[in-house]
């Protein structure tokens, strides 16, 4: 990236900050920490990179959080009744956890060398709009970082979409981050 390219960043990271520090007459609350909520898609170094930029400008700490999608289980049991696949026990829900921990830290490792910032990475398992908003509550999250694909209006019918579920109901502030040649006005 050209050093106007990182100039432009930090500035607009600078305005982004400001934005989101919240400001009232009787409160000047300060935002502690960040969830990035990441699904190893093209779009999870976007988000992280995001939260890095934020959280270096105010000294934040970072939750990098990702969930194993219990819905698919469900799918993977209704087919296994009709043909010989396994769905996964506590064993292999453990190690599939423990290989996104490891993704995580190496994409941090990798995209991000030398960064002193205060991160931690968490995985669970469930729906990931639920679990996301039961996560902002017990690990007092005050920003949510994520990024909204863009799905299809048929798709989002029929399958709902985690993103919209967290931003209609996160009792915090959530940024959607998406990619401007993806996402351009016609």
């Amino acid at each position: 990236m050209g050093y106007e390219v990182c100039l432009k960043r930090k500035l607009s990271m600078d305005r982004i900050w400001q934005q989101l520090t919240i400001r009232s007459d009787e409160m000047n609350k300060k935002i502690h920490k960040i969830m990035a909520c990441i699904d190893f898609s093209e779009y999870s170094l976007m988000v992280l990179e995001y939260s890095v930029e934020l959280a270096k400008a105010s000294e934040t700490n970072i939750l990098v959080y990702n969930v194993i999608n219990e819905s698919n289980y469900y799918s993977m049991a209704a087919v296994s009744m009709y043909a010989q696949v396994q769905v996964l026990d506590e064993n292999e829900t453990r190690e599939l956890k423990e290989g996104r921990l490891e993704w995580m830290n190496e994409l941090m490792e990798k995209h991000f060398p030398g960064e002193k910032l205060n991160i931690s990475f968490r995985v669970d398992v469930g729906f990931p709009s639920e679990q996301i908003l039961k996560t902002i509550e017990t690990e007092n999250i005050d920003l949510v970082i994520m990024a909204n694909k863009g799905r299809g209006n048929i798709a989002r019918f029929l399958f709902g979409s985690s993103a919209e579920k967290v931003f209609r109901n996160s009792p915090v502030p959530v940024v959607s981050v998406r990619e401007r040649k993806k996402f351009k006005r016609q």
